[in-house]
């Protein structure tokens, strides 16, 4: 049986009190259209409920919007942490694995002047791209390093329960670490079957789409919210040639 809401329960004790009170009054005193003292007693606490009922629903839901748009927020400030310390690292590196990386880097050269038509455009380019890998030994070590390096803060940052509010983010993250896991489980890279670079590279492609996805999802809000901060990750992105902050315009 489905469970009633509080507030629910909340508006029909309110509700219901309001009835009463009114009812009480009716038989007490009755209604021949008279106002003395008792009338305006009556119809103060008979009306106090609905009072109460407006003031709580309407206090809780502006409370619940502001502490949402906190929490958000505070989520967006640790996603861009993420990516300042280790997401756009390795997201360079699987740019660089990518079969296609010439077109791809020019259909994800964000600009200043992109709006939501270009940035859906772009998603929907990842959804049927981040298969096009085709990473070498050398990478699968670099990719390795980079995991190991940062196995404490991935950690912490999963430890944070604001960060794994969005489902797009715990899928990340459960790919990440499925990632580290299997890349540190292989001694070396330089005679493994094909049967299992195949399986690596499907780990990767998984990781590759879905933190491709939130960097893309993650640079527009920085468009809307932070033009400064925008301006950086312009300069940093990992789809670039060359990682160079300098401004040059």
């Amino acid at each position: 049986m489905k469970k009633f809401s509080w507030e629910l329960k909340l508006s029909l004790f309110l509700i219901a009190a309001c009835i009463v009170i009114y009812a009480l009054k009716f038989l007490i005193i009755g209604d021949d259209g008279t106002s003395n003292t008792a009338t305006y007693i009556f119809n103060a606490l008979g009306f106090l409920p609905i009072n109460v009922l407006l003031v709580t629903l309407i206090l809780n839901k502006l409370l619940s919007i502001r502490a949402k748009k906190e929490q958000q927020e505070k989520m967006k400030m640790i996603v861009g942490l993420f990516f300042s310390e280790f997401g756009s690292a390795l997201l360079r590196i699987f740019v660089r694995c990518d079969t296609s990386s010439t077109s791809l880097r020019s259909l994800l050269d964000v600009k200043k002047s992109w709006t939501k038509t270009e940035y859906a455009e772009a998603h929907r380019i990842l959804e049927n791209h981040c298969s096009r890998l085709q990473p070498a030994e050398d990478d699968f070590l670099e990719m390795r390093n980079l995991l190991d390096e940062h196995h404490e803060f991935l950690l912490r940052l999963v430890e944070n329960p604001v960060f794994l509010e969005h489902g797009r983010i715990t899928e990340l993250m459960q790919a990440l670490f499925h990632l580290s896991e299997e890349l540190a489980g292989r001694n070396g890279f330089a005679d493994l079957p094909k049967s299992d670079i195949g399986h690596l590279t499907g780990d990767i492609s998984r990781v590759y789409c879905s933190l491709a996805r939130v960097w893309l999802s993650h640079m527009e809000y920085l468009q809307e919210n932070y033009p400064y901060l925008f301006s950086l990750s312009l300069r940093k992105s990992p789809f670039a040639e060359a990682d160079n902050v300098i401004v040059r315009e």
